[in-house]
């Protein structure tokens, strides 16, 4: 794996992915995404419950490399783009729990990719936007699918119209991140709350993001028939079995169910 990305094991089936280009912001370049696109995989054949994905140094992510795309022709432009694309959508896709810990400055594809994780935690005081329309694009890596789906088409419109950031407080405000916390609390808020998932049954929890995710893009009887449809795996498994033992025991559970 590049040296530009680290996959770490940090206990209780909770991995951290972490950006290690601060000289350059964490931005997306070419070997990085290879690096990225391999560390989601590594995590996933790990069977990690939950992921934290995370930035070295001030920035989470700065997007995609400008300074090498400016020397790319299109063909190598258009081959960075998908690839950024292609780890970003697994990330999306993964069965474990994302969560971006953005612990700087997060724009461009940095923005992008912390849309594609499951929750976003900020630290306070930083920025946040999607600014390719200060260079004459426009997000190119799910951008404008996913911040609109999550923060509204007007407020999203405004945002890449504009190509300002804006802070973690007013992120908060509009549900584009979760969470804001002190800087210097934020990784140990963040591992905590992982902890605290990967404590869950992983296959209700893979459960609750798909049908979350289809759902969304179905008319609302067809959702609820998905809904119904996913009941009978889980309510039959060993993790719920135990659920309801610990729950008649008065203890905490100890669930062993695995995703593919």
């Amino acid at each position: 794996m590049s040296q530009d990305v680290f996959l770490e094991s940090l206990g209780d089936d909770v991995y951290e992915i972490r950006l290690e280009r601060p000289e350059r912001m964490n931005a997306l370049g070419v070997a990085t995404v290879t690096a990225l696109l391999q560390a989601v995989s590594d995590a996933a054949s790990k069977r990690a419950r939950v992921v934290l994905l995370c930035g070295s140094g001030r920035a989470f992510c700065a997007g995609a490399d400008l300074k090498e795309r400016k020397s790319m022709d299109l063909n190598a432009r258009m081959a960075h783009n998908a690839s950024i694309n292609d780890a970003i959508n697994a990330i999306a896709g993964a069965q474990f729990v994302s969560i971006a810990v953005l612990n700087g400055l997060a724009l461009g594809g940095g923005l992008e990719m912390a849309l594609a994780c499951d929750l976003r935690m900020a630290a306070a005081g930083i920025s946040l936007g999607l600014t390719e329309s200060r260079v004459g694009a426009f997000p190119g890596a799910g951008g404008t699918q996913r911040l609109p789906r999550l923060i509204g088409a007007s407020r999203a419109i405004q945002m890449m119209l504009s190509g300002e950031p804006v802070t973690s407080e007013y992120a908060l405000e509009i549900g584009l991140v979760n969470e804001v916390v002190l800087p210097e609390d934020l990784q140990v808020r963040a591992l905590a709350f992982a902890r605290r998932l990967a404590g869950n049954s992983a296959p209700a929890m893979a459960a609750i993001k798909r049908l979350v995710k289809q759902g969304m893009e179905l008319p609302l009887v067809d959702a609820l028939r998905l809904e119904r449809a996913a009941l009978p795996e889980i309510l039959g498994s060993a993790d719920y079995a135990e659920g309801l033992a610990a729950f008649e025991e008065r203890r905490a559970p100890k669930f062993t169910g695995r995703v593919p």
